[in-house]
């Protein structure tokens, strides 16, 4: 025992390290309310989706019934006749004189429509020569309504070459190729819904002989296409 509390003259007994303290991450109260924000968000997320799922699920029913009821169908443009009385061409200038006669046919039982403008263009070959501005109307289901486009006068129109040949083929033939349009914004109404405007185009693709040329065959009635058809209400 002695020799226990005496001195000590060894080796120099190294320092013991100092243990560090980890806080480990996500301990503590700052992790708690993390996974706290984190469950709120995750069920507000889930309720919107709901929400939207509905929504989108309700919004296809109805429409889908509103098919049913109304069971619409396509309307029809047809031009019935067209009068060509002068188409010719020179210096770069076309002189012309066509009238035309257009059916509109709204074959719907229950569907109105607002046409609340109407322009009608003439082309020959994608060279616009003519244009005239219809008034507005409404057209009742079931019902054919018809428009009268004239388009007379002459207008400084360039021809390519290609155009020009073709021109002259036709004149010989005395039947013209013209094209015409129509620029339409229109409102579809069902009871007292009325829907919002939409700009379809009409393109009515015409060979019209000249009324001057003794035996040129007669107009044959030619019905128009639709630019766009994308449309629910047409099927």
């Amino acid at each position: 025992m002695s020799q226990l509390n005496g001195a000590y003259y060894g080796p120099a007994i190294p320092p013991q390290p100092r243990r560090k303290s980890y806080r480990h991450r996500g301990s503590g109260g700052g992790g708690c309310l993390s996974c706290c924000c984190g469950c709120i968000f995750d069920c507000i997320i889930s309720i919107i989706c709901k929400i939207l799922t509905t929504i989108i699920v309700i919004a296809a029913v109805v429409a889908l019934l509103v098919w049913f009821i109304v069971r619409p169908n396509v309307v029809r443009f047809h031009v019935t006749e067209a009068t060509l009385t002068q188409f010719s061409y020179d210096n770069n200038t076309l002189r012309y004189d066509l009238a035309l006669n257009v059916s509109i046919r709204n074959p719907n039982r229950r569907v109105g429509i607002y046409y609340d403008a109407v322009e009608a263009l003439a082309l020959y070959d994608d060279v616009r020569f003519g244009s005239q501005i219809l008034g507005p109307f409404y057209q009742h289901p079931k019902n054919t309504t018809f428009l009268n486009p004239v388009f007379k006068g002459q207008r400084v129109a360039p021809l390519a070459a290609q155009q020009a040949s073709k021109l002259d083929e036709e004149k010989a033939s005395g039947v013209y190729s013209i094209d015409a349009k129509l620029f339409i914004t229109v409102r579809f109404k069902f009871g007292w819904i009325k829907m919002h405007s939409v700009k379809p185009k009409i393109r009515c693709e015409l060979h019209v002989p000249l009324k001057s040329r003794n035996g040129t065959a007669a107009f044959q009635a030619t019905e128009c296409g639709w630019d766009f058809k994308r449309w629910w209400w047409f099927r």
